[in-house]
């Protein structure tokens, strides 16, 4: 028995191994594949390149092993079957479960790794790549121009391009908004076309412009701050054919940002900190709240009811300057609060007053509910993205098990090795699974459905399916046989035939005799 089992874990973890770096380098491509336009054309060593592809590398461990587990049990069993391996298997008295034993144990033994993984390995991993990514992205900003959009990335200036061309990196309708002594759009400057180019020592960008205008304001550069309502400054429009325009550049080049600003982040965190990060996030929204009804309360409904108290008391002494007896005194004393009344006291200009500050403390109010609304919705929504975290840890190692129990008794079902069709099935259920994940993670976030049941509805669905599958393995059923669906139909057509026959039978022996 612990030969068959030696022979198991051999079969398996060939394909298991080859399946996964298949898997990795799929993921790989398609990140550059999305990054492309941030890598090109930025003069990256290639060390830099190398721990860029690293980092992502080793974060997209979690997400390819689950299906290179299920890809390589469909390939393993799927030859198993082919070759009548488990035909003689189950012929010597081994049943399916017993001869999946070993393997159990080693997906189990994966899955606990992977655990430690996502929750030890992939925060360091993330920190590392997605800053790298970040200072990748800010260098050489003439690449990360987008046409139709504001780019900021040069202190002090705001360019606008309308096209590109990525070839010969020609700029078309170019727009640049001279901000550098911080006293609002003073120059500005266009053109029908242009290059920009980084210098030598990377300081500064050098910008080439033809057929263009420049419009500047023209004022008293001692004074700190432009008025607005002085409209006597003079205004100056130059034109040119050809104008150079070099930029100062702060920080040029790849400098590396430091990695405890991102550390925060929610994909950053392990387990620990998820959960005290969530628990903290939960105490400030708890004051958030209390302050909010406090503040409602005290500054903003209940701001005048001192005032409103002295207008009530002092139409109460009105009432109450000339009593006839003491009855009647009593019965001042108890005079009823009535806005209607005590607005209708006041003169007409205090009135008008009273309603335009009315008006004003209503606006205020509203403006300060939305304000704090806003700001509470987008601390619930970040503490559901710690959530969501903190269970990823948990359903990507238990997909490993999941996809396990699919891909074997469905190799052993289908008995077809090889990778046609296992990476058909595979790429199916993976996909299947990911969009299911992806609905819950997003019913999650807009508070459709509680942390738990979101982020583990993948699994719920694809577990009995696991369970479903395994118990037709054991039992040689024949779902993916072709012949199991046409069974009842040829059944359902061969009684139709014999009814049709007998009653046409039945027809000829009372027809009359001519």
């Amino acid at each position: 028995m612990k030969r068959l089992h030696k022979y198991l874990i051999k079969s398996f973890s060939g394909p298991l191994i080859l399946t996964f770096l298949i898997t990795l380098f799929v993921m790989i491509m398609q990140f550059l594949w999305k990054y492309i336009d941030d890598l090109v054309g930025k003069g990256l060593e290639l060390k830099v390149v190398g721990q860029l592809l690293f980092y992502f590398g080793v974060s997209f461990i979690p997400m390819a092993l689950p299906l290179a587990i299920l890809l390589a049990s469909l390939m393993t069993f799927g030859n198993f079957g082919e070759n009548f391996e488990l035909t003689a298997i189950k012929a010597a008295g081994v049943s399916l479960q017993r001869f999946l034993k070993p393997l159990i144990v080693l997906v189990t033994i994966i899955s606990i790794v992977a655990f430690y993984f996502s929750n030890n390995i992939l925060p360091v991993t993330n920190l590392k790549s997605r800053s790298l990514l970040y200072d990748i992205q800010r260098q050489r900003p003439e690449f990360n121009i987008t046409a139709g959009q504001f780019y900021n990335g040069i202190e002090g200036y705001t360019i606008r391009i309308l096209e590109k061309d990525y070839e010969t990196n020609l700029l078309k309708k170019i727009l640049i908004y001279d901000q550098s002594e911080k006293m609002g759009n003073i120059s500005v400057t266009y053109a029908d076309s242009g290059y920009m180019k980084v210098t030598p020592d990377e300081q500064n960008i050098y910008l080439i412009l033809y057929n263009g205008y420049s419009y500047n304001d023209v004022y008293d550069r001692s004074k700190k701050r432009r008025n607005r309502k002085d409209k006597s400054y003079p205004f100056r429009k130059d034109h040119f054919k050809k104008e150079s325009i070099v930029l100062k550049l702060t920080g040029f080049g790849l400098n590396r940002t430091d990695e405890n600003l991102f550390k925060n982040n929610f994909s950053m965190l392990n387990m620990n900190q998820l959960v005290t990060a969530t628990d903290s996030m939960n105490r400030l929204l708890d004051r958030r709240k209390t302050l909010f009804i406090n503040t409602l309360e005290k500054n903003q409904l209940f701001s005048n009811v001192p005032s409103l108290k002295r207008i009530h008391k002092k139409m109460e002494s009105d009432t109450t300057r000339k009593p006839e007896n003491k009855q009647t005194e009593s019965a001042t004393d108890t005079l009823p609060f009535n806005p209607r009344e005590i607005l209708a006291s006041l003169s007409q200009s205090e009135q008008e007053t009273v309603v335009e500050k009315a008006l004003m403390m209503a606006r205020s109010s509203k403006n300060f509910v939305t304000t704090t609304k806003n700001s509470i919705i987008s601390r619930r929504k970040l503490i559901r993205r710690h959530q969501v975290e903190f269970h990823r840890k948990f359903t990507l190692s238990f997909a490993c098990l999941i996809f396990f129990f699919i891909g074997a008794p469905l190799g052993a079902i289908i008995r077809k090795g090889g990778l046609g069709l296992p990476i058909t099935i595979s790429v199916i259920f993976f996909v299947f699974y990911y969009i299911v994940s992806l609905s819950g993670e997003k019913f999650v976030r807009q508070e459709v459905m509680g942390p738990f049941a979101g982020m583990w509805l993948s699994s719920f669905i694809l577990l009995p399916m696991g369970v479903f599958l395994t118990y037709k393995a054991t039992n040689d059923s024949a779902i993916m046989n072709t012949e199991t669906y046409l069974k009842w139909p040829k059944k359902l057509l061969a009684v139709l035939k014999k009814r049709i026959k007998s009653g046409s039978k039945t027809k000829n022996e009372h027809s009359p005799v001519v």
